[in-house]
């Protein structure tokens, strides 16, 4: 079976009838994600240089499970997005220079 060829069609594969609202969501969705994946993956970085710079395990702990929770928050209320994780991220961060 051979794949399209779209070497040759006009507008470089891209027609009009494709549905470009549905590729335009799905890049803000792709986009909003990468952005909460983003803040979550920088708590469980700050997390575990509270737990390893501060041997302070209990709150590293609390701080990945709150990240895991600002995420899904984050994700299920578009606008509040990134924000919700960035401020578990403000909150590791203080536990990690008051420690």
């Amino acid at each position: 079976m051979d794949m399209a060829d779209t070497k040759h069609a006009p507008h470089m594969g891209y027609g009009p009838d494709m549905d470009a609202r549905a590729h335009e969501r799905t890049y803000r969705g792709f986009i909003r994600f990468a952005e909460i994946g983003g803040a979550v993956v920088i708590c469980h970085v700050l997390a575990l240089a509270v737990g390893g710079a501060k041997h302070a395990w209990l709150s590293a702990i609390f701080g990945v499970v709150l990240s895991i929770a600002a995420g899904a928050v984050g994700a299920m209320a578009p606008s509040i997005g990134w924000r919700a994780p960035a401020a578990v991220a403000v909150l590791l961060i203080l536990m990690l220079i008051l420690y």
